[in-house]
């Protein structure tokens, strides 16, 4: 259910940039959005929350909406979700909880597991603390991946290949944050897929992302032609629906509103495996939710105003 929104009498404040070391893709994002809903017909402003007098214009002025393409830290874990609660402006996506679980990788982990959803296993480090490297190889295997456990796009991700690497991936990661997962590394095809929605929220169709590097890294997502995308991906249809059911049962679980995109890997046993819950997924020429819309014949302009049709709806309820 989404509310019909009259795109002419709705004054919508587009939030991008912010501090997080995903505010370059977050600008991107914002630019995209702000043309899609410049298309469809909204009046935009945006706002860019590490300006502060940018950003007591939510204080200052009306909106009717906040339509939010903020990435990571202060836009995607709850912070900004607050914010606004606060000042009673209805916002596109997830709620403060659900943001700030979703953004937690382990935490995650732990609604993907109590709800059947398959995902790998692994451990959590914090800056200090003893890292035995024998120790994780033994918990997730010599093959395993190494990523801060609450930032996005890539950041701080590393393959490690052989535990000799591992000390340093370790060192490298804690560069980009304080809290690391170290995960089971499994081999397979890259699937990511969105829903959109509140309590009826359905998937739309999957992706299979073929990166032109070895692995799906920062420049894979965001460079023009970084990476392929297959959509809707080529599975056969009993995967096809498990997987977009996996998405759907994510998107519940965690309890988002409005979108979320989930990340997986298919391995050669045909099991799909959760990788992460992004609540505010990119919006550039290269993202993949437009991309999955566009295959559901949804217009990004018209994707956005759905958006924003969601995000009044969750309001009312």
């Amino acid at each position: 259910m989404f509310y019909s929104v009259d795109p002419s009498s709705c004054r919508v404040a587009l939030l991008a940039g912010g501090s997080s070391g995903e505010r370059e893709i977050s600008l991107l994002s914002g630019e995209g959005a702000r043309g899609a809903l410049a298309e469809a017909g909204f009046d935009v402003t945006v706002i860019d929350p590490s300006q502060k007098d940018e950003l007591s214009l939510l204080l200052t002025e009306h909106f009717d909406v906040a339509f939010l393409c903020l990435h990571g830290k202060g836009g995607e874990d709850g912070s900004i979700q607050g914010f606004l609660e606060t000042t009673g402006i209805p916002y596109t996506g997830s709620g403060v909880w659900a943001s700030s679980l979703a953004i937690d990788k382990e935490k995650a982990k732990v609604f993907y597991r109590a709800e059947g959803i398959p995902t790998p296993e692994s451990i959590v480090i914090e800056k200090g603390d003893a890292v035995s490297p024998d120790d994780i190889v033994a918990q997730v295997g010599e093959r395993c991946v190494v990523k801060p456990s609450t930032e996005g796009s890539s950041l701080g991700v590393f393959i490690v290949e052989d535990p000799s690497d591992l000390k340093e991936s370790i060192d490298q990661a804690f560069e980009v944050g304080d809290r690391l997962l170290v995960e089971r590394y499994v081999e397979g095809r890259e699937l990511t897929v969105a829903v959109i929605g509140n309590e009826d929220a359905r998937a739309l169709p999957v992706i299979e992302i073929i990166p032109r590097s070895e692995s799906y890294d920062f420049d894979s997502k965001y460079a023009p032609g970084g990476s392929e995308h297959l959509c809707p991906a080529p599975l056969d249809e009993e995967t096809t629906n498990r997987v977009m059911s996996l998405a759907e049962r994510a998107h519940r679980a965690l309890g988002c509103a409005g979108m979320s995109r989930s990340d997986f890997l298919l391995d050669g046993d045909g099991v799909a495996w959760i990788l992460e819950t992004n609540t505010v997924p990119g919006m550039t020429e290269t993202s993949l939710l437009p991309d999955a819309a566009r295959a559901a014949d949804i217009s990004f302009p018209e994707l956005c105003t759905r958006l924003i049709g969601y995000a009044l709806a969750e309001r009312e309820q």
